[in-house]
């Protein structure tokens, strides 16, 4: 708990915004007085009676997890107490920003749903706005949490992070007291390499609203006015807590030229999912254009693998099958990786897969890959404690020559690319079944290779999955810069 007060949390106002958020501000500049890591001379930070000292030890959730998260948390179950009056102004060490979270938790004193006063009044995206500072360059204990064995940032706690990070986001931008659920995670991807022993700054904002859902994204520069080297796109869906079904959700309103780019690729990119699931097979109904693409992409991706298929001492060394590129790892879901709301956190779940994937496409390449993109994370079921977890990767199609990632991702032009599909799987051995709760797609690069082998399908569905992911990644590529 030491490194979560070395962090710092900042929430920007808006002069939209109503009166609790006008004592927000007033009250950040007391919070260095009220706070009681504050080291001055008086003592009457530190007097704490026995009855307010249990409400400020934090989340037992909050254990084991990384400092942000932590912080995060702890940020987020203050607002709530205080909102139940068992805390004050000036209690807990995150209080100016619990003050503007208690706003929304305002009519979430009970369990029965309080729909918004006025479900069309619109927020602006710097008021969803949440910044966390990493200062790596003073806290050694810090430096050591996300540096990985190479002396580089360590990406799976980034992605815990990133989670933790857009959860509190979203929490921001809702009015009464629905329920706010991960849908996915549409691309995280690295521009470049950052250096790690550099201070880095963590931010994030809504940047579009649908009708029951909302986009978030987030990035991480060196400074908070500094160039970015890190974006992230979360899906959040508000839902009704008593039937599960989805709500209305306030609208966005733009405010700058960088706001309302942002909401229109965010409409696209809205579209072209709709589109996506309007195209996918469906009993009874006859095939649209994508999917015959698809299918005829895949027929020739398994009359290439054919003759690896049947006569493989004749084939073309530089190829081989999916299956031979598989590795996987199980674990017990324990109590340490679970949430604020007593489940797994998504962000484990994703560091988890990163790390099986980064192993899968190290052994494939022979080289220690470089990170550059995960793709459409899929959150299709909630995830428990005690659950036996089972993650399957492999090496889903590679571009031997390189390929097209877009503008915005440094590095990558001519190297070999590795594209691996992670699944974790919710097994249940009494009942023999399992379920797929999550699909990740991550991007690494070869930097030290010139090429690498092409990897071919062994059956139709393995074809199938793989022409589909190309079909996805060549749009993406034009959609975003």
């Amino acid at each position: 708990m030491i490194a979560t007060s070395r962090l710092i949390l900042s929430r920007r106002v808006n002069p939209h915004t109503a009166t609790v958020r006008q004592q927000l501000q007033h009250f950040h500049q007391l919070a260095p007085q009220l706070s009681p890591n504050n080291n001055n001379n008086g003592n009457d930070s530190n007097k704490k009676d026995s009855k307010n000292d249990k409400y400020n030890t934090p989340p037992v959730q909050t254990l084991n997890k990384s400092p942000i998260v932590q912080k995060l948390w702890r940020t987020r179950d203050e607002a709530k107490r205080r909102v139940m009056g068992k805390l004050t102004m000036g209690d807990g060490e995150y209080s100016e920003v619990s003050l503007a979270a208690a706003e929304v938790l305002s009519d979430a004193k009970s369990d029965k749903y309080h729909p918004p006063a006025d479900p069309n009044k619109g927020k602006h995206p710097s008021e969803s706005e949440v910044g966390i500072a990493y200062p790596f360059s003073q806290d050694q204990f810090l430096l050591e949490t996300y540096r990985n064995p190479w002396g580089e940032m360590r990406f799976g706690k980034i992605l815990e992070d990133l989670d933790a990070l857009a959860g509190n986001i979203a929490f921001n931008h809702v009015e009464g007291n629905p329920l706010i659920v991960t849908a996915g995670v549409d691309r995280i991807r690295v521009r470049n390499r950052p250096d790690i022993g550099a201070d880095q700054y963590l931010s994030g904002k809504v940047t579009w609203v649908g009708s029951s859902s909302m986009e978030i994204r987030m990035k991480i520069s060196a400074s908070e006015d500094g160039p970015e080297w890190l974006e992230a796109y979360f899906t959040f869906v508000t839902l009704h807590p008593e039937t599960k079904r989805a709500i209305k959700i306030s609208p966005l309103l733009p405010e700058t030229n960088e706001d309302r780019a942002h909401f229109e690729l965010g409409a696209v990119k809205a579209q072209a999912k709709k589109n996506a699931r309007k195209s996918k097979l469906q009993l009874g109904r006859p095939l649209s254009e994508q999917s015959l693409k698809i299918d005829a992409r895949a027929a020739q991706l398994l009359e290439e693998a054919g003759t690896l298929l049947r006569m493989p001492s004749l084939a073309d060394p530089n190829t081989m099958l999916m299956d031979q590129t598989s590795q996987s790892n199980a674990m017990v879901a324990q109590p340490q990786a679970r949430n604020l709301h007593d489940r797994i956190f998504g962000g484990f779940l994703m560091r988890r897969a990163f790390e099986l994937a980064f192993a899968t496409a190290y052994m494939f390449g022979g080289d220690k890959p470089r990170f550059l993109e995960v793709d459409d994370i899929s959150f299709d079921k909630p995830v428990d404690v005690g659950d036996l977890l089972v993650f399957k990767s492999h090496v889903l199609y590679t571009m031997p020559d390189g390929g097209n990632l877009g503008s915005y991702v440094d590095e990558h032009n001519g190297l070999p690319l590795v594209n691996i599909e992670v699944e974790c799987w919710v097994t249940c051995p009494e009942q023999r079944k399992a379920e797929v709760s999550n699909h990740f797609y991550f991007t690494f690069a070869l930097p030290n290779k010139k090429t690498c082998r092409r990897v071919l399908p062994a059956n139709i569905d393995q074809a199938r999955r793989q022409a589909s992911r190309m079909c996805v990644d060549e749009t993406q590529a034009e959609v975003r810069p």
